[in-house]
This record gives C-alpha cells, structure tokens and sequence, in this order.
C-alpha cells in the first residue's frame, strides 16, 4: 500500500489538474461569447448600413441623344424642376389644366379627377377633394347627376409680375358651354380664372409624371363668371346686312 504522504500528493495533482480543465473551459466558453457577440455586431450593423442606404438606390432614366448630322452622342439632363419654363409651356400647362379640371363627363369624371390632382400643391387637393366629395351639394357628381355634360373652351391666357418681379399669375377666360341631358343645345356662359402656379421637382410616381412631367403646380384657382359676359347668340348669329334692320 502507498504511504499517506503518496497518496496525499496524488490527490494534490489531479484536483489541480481539475481546476486547469475547469479554468480552460471557461476561457473556451468566453472566446466562445466573445466570438458570438462580435457575429450579432457585424449583422446588426450590416442591417443598418442596407436600411441607410435604401434612400440611395433608385432608378434615374436617361435619354441618349445622337446628333444626326456629326454623330455626337450625349445624354440628355433629367429635369429637376429648377430651370425656367418658356411661357408657350406655361400656357400649355394653364390651359390644359382648365380644360380638363374645369369640365364634366361622366364617362371621364374619375379619370379628370386624378388628372387634376396631379397638378395640385397639397393644400389644393385638399379643396378639390371638398369640392368633389358627394356630400358637397354643390359637386359636380351632384349637380351633373341628371346627365348633363360641361364642356370648357379656353379663349384666351394673360399672364401677370408682381411688383416683386415673380412671375407666377395667369389669366384666363373662358367659356363654359353646358349640354343638358337629352342632347338639347349648349348653354354658353363666359368666366374668368386667376391661376397662381409655381414649377418644381417633377413626381417619382410615373403615372403623376406621365400627365405632369415638369412638375407644374397650381397654387390657387378662383373662377368666376364675366360680368359683361355676350349672349352665346351674338356669337354664333350671322353678321346683319348694310342697310337691313336688326
């Protein structure tokens, strides 16, 4: 049998041999944390770098032009709203808005709806969507509910400075010419709308951009009837002979 002192420095090896297993274990279980943690940080933080850079990505076309006598090719600036429109653009605008916004079909209502609020600023929606809501009494849902169609014919557009030098006011009168249901003639009446616009960026929607490419906005629309507004039979009644009585 081995003596007490033998047996006592055996026992000291293998408790200390023990507590090197435990001691390397629980440095393994660290790295381990260590390693797991680092893992979790570098996805988190690759999550947040994809969201981050989500506003980034987008799709800008760009239309290449080719000179047809030198062969020159460039590529054609996008237009962001910031340059100066020519008045027959201006023009073309206002009276397209007039045309449509102004009118009333009831095979086109929704479709000249939705056209014209692409042209509107946000408060401007919000008073097309007044005028238009069918609790409105005065909507043209409503008052064009017996049939009746409302045809717009622009005759002409001015436009006006502030003293300020912005020019950002047009003009236009035009004329109203409403059929009742039945197919019986049009009634003519002749109005006159102030029409405060601005340009800015275009919208990224593609069907807002396909009726407003040039970010056109109008401001503020009053419409009112012409005072002095002719009869619609003096304009469509022939001229009196010289000398005959009228």
């Amino acid at each position: 049998m081995s003596s007490l002192p033998e047996n006592a420095q055996y026992f000291a090896e293998a408790q200390s041999w023990d507590a090197d297993r435990r001691h390397q274990h629980r440095r393994s279980a660290q790295a381990a944390w260590w390693v797991a943690t680092a893992g979790w940080l570098c996805c988190v933080a690759c999550a947040l770098a994809l969201v981050l850079l989500m506003p980034l990505k987008q799709v800008e076309p760009f239309l290449v032009r080719v000179d047809s006598s030198t062969g020159v090719v460039d590529v054609v600036p996008v237009y962001v709203g910031t340059a100066t429109q020519d008045e027959a653009v201006t023009r073309y605008f206002v009276t397209h808005y007039v045309a449509v916004c102004e009118r009333f079909n009831f095979a086109t209502a929704e479709s000249d709806y939705e056209e014209c609020g692409a042209f509107h600023t946000p408060q401007r929606n919000q008073a097309w969507y007044a005028a238009w809501v069918a609790t409105n009494p005065a909507s043209p849902l409503n008052v064009h509910k017996d049939g009746s169609t409302l045809r717009i014919q622009v005759e002409s557009v001015s436009f006006f400075s502030r003293s300020s030098g912005i020019a950002d006011l047009a003009q236009v009168r035009y004329l109203k010419a409403l059929r009742p249901a039945g197919g019986s003639a049009e009634q003519f009446t002749h109005w006159i709308a102030t029409v405060q616009y601005a340009f800015g960026e275009p919208a990224r929607d593609p069907k807002i951009r396909r009726w407003n490419p040039l970010g056109f906005k109008v401001i503020d629309f009053k419409s009112e009837p012409e005072v002095l507004a002719e009869n619609a039979a003096d304009r469509t009644a022939s001229p009196t002979p010289v000398g005959s009585k009228p």
